[in-house]
């Protein structure tokens, strides 16, 4: 080993970059691939609710002939893969943060389970009563909605400008597509909202690579 290595820096530029140097390699460490918060879940959304629009189109049209209970089971199958990858990239980020923001990382995933939990309890005791239709547009933009005040939650908690768009986003086509009705939604969602996710995942980690 080269005993220079250990040598304080001879000048104040070099102090300074050794000190940028360190605190890049600290956030790097700290910081979650953004990949693993979008990209499953933008997968999920693109997947699900597609799958959603060829079964259940607008006007009672199918698409495609796929059992009634499929579209919905792969769309919370999906979802829950997403949130597990969501949870375990969350866990590995803050397992070395203490203090506030460790803190403030706990209670935002319990915020997810919890809601996601109340959000199942409540649409599967209503929906039954509903025509089929209606009852996907319950389940899928009961999800969706949640999703999007959950974005713009966490957004307004880390002060992360791009987290509060996307939930504003989410809500916003959310809205639109309850609006336009059965079928119509799933669309707007599976394109608008699992490649909105997609694409909030890779111009994330494109500024997290590209960030000096």
């Amino acid at each position: 080993m080269d005993p220079t290595d250990d040598q304080p820096p001879t000048d104040a530029a070099t102090a300074l970059r050794m000190i940028h140097e360190q605190r890049a390699a600290t956030v790097r460490q700290l910081e979650p691939d953004p990949r693993l918060y979008y990209w499953p879940w933008g997968v999920a959304w693109l997947v699900g609710f597609g799958l959603l629009f060829l079964r259940f189109s607008p006007g009672g049209r199918v698409l495609v002939d796929l059992p009634d209970w499929l579209p919905l089971t792969a769309l919370f199958v999906l979802l829950g893969a997403a949130s597990v990858v969501f949870a375990v990239a969350g866990t590995r980020a803050y397992r070395q943060v203490a203090g506030d923001s460790a803190r403030r990382g706990a209670w935002y995933g319990w915020a997810w389970f919890l809601g996601f939990l109340t959000l199942f309890v409540v649409d599967g005791r209503v929906s039954d009563r509903l025509p089929h239709d209606l009852a996907g547009l319950l389940w899928s933009a009961g999800a969706v909605g949640l999703t999007g005040a959950l974005h713009m939650a966490g957004g307004a908690i880390w002060l992360d400008r791009n987290l509060f768009a996307l939930g504003v986003w989410l809500t916003t086509i959310n809205i639109l597509g309850v609006i336009a009705g059965p079928g119509w939604h799933a669309l707007v969602v599976s394109l608008a909202g699992g490649g909105g996710m997609l694409l909030a995942g890779t111009l994330a980690w494109l500024h997290q690579r590209g960030r000096p």
